[in-house]
């Protein structure tokens, strides 16, 4: 298994980076949380996960090796691939996944595009006891509020960190008692919001 690779960035793509290594240009499959902090040109180090298939070999690149457990993790559960385990990264952090599966939170999970109420309910159920322990949770008066998880979904669902910021501060302006239970809504405001600004 390749476990991490190390090398010289040479292209971004809209779903991965290649890095050269050796010699060689392996392209791997990457969120964009993760895209935004590479470069062309730079030394990076990602940590991978190798996905076989009778057609394929995909290589994922992770930002760390905390964010490649809980991919491999994702992918325990029934009807989770690893296109929807990158998912569940691109829009949450490591953090905030296990926290949403220690406390049943199936709001957070279903912001995921492609995650309903039963497949949240699923995850819930197959993966609470096996998140225990992965990695220690910081208590949740430690966790960023409702503007700071929006603005995170948002660029991870692919909009620029200013855009995203301005549409978390007209939202704040027009839904001035907000409070984190309100994220799903306001994400869809957000969206319908950048939507139309595009």
């Amino acid at each position: 298994m390749i476990a991490s690779v190390a090398g010289t960035v040479t292209a971004l793509h809209a779903d991965g980076v290649v890095v050269r290594v050796g010699g060689v240009g392996l392209a791997l499959q990457t969120t964009p949380g993760t895209r935004a902090h590479l470069r062309i040109g730079d030394e990076a180090v990602l940590a991978t996960s190798l996905v076989v298939r009778e057609d394929s070999l995909t290589l994922y690149g992770f930002a760390d090796d905390e964010e490649r457990v809980l991919f491999e993790l994702l992918q325990t559960a029934s009807g989770v691939g690893p296109r929807l385990a990158q998912a569940v990264l691109t829009v949450h952090t490591p953090d905030t996944v296990r926290r949403a599966l220690l406390t049943e939170d199936l709001q957070a999970l279903t912001l995921v595009p492609g995650i309903g109420r039963k497949g949240a309910q699923r995850m819930v159920l197959e993966l609470k006891d096996k998140v225990v322990g992965t990695t220690p949770v910081a208590p949740v008066s430690a966790q960023p509020g409702w503007r700071d998880t929006l603005s995170q979904a948002l660029v991870g669902l692919g909009f620029p960190s200013s855009q995203a910021d301005e549409a978390v501060v007209r939202l704040a302006e027009t839904h001035p008692t907000a409070a984190d239970a309100d994220v799903p809504d306001l994400l869809r405001e957000g969206l319908a919001m950048l939507g139309r600004g595009r």
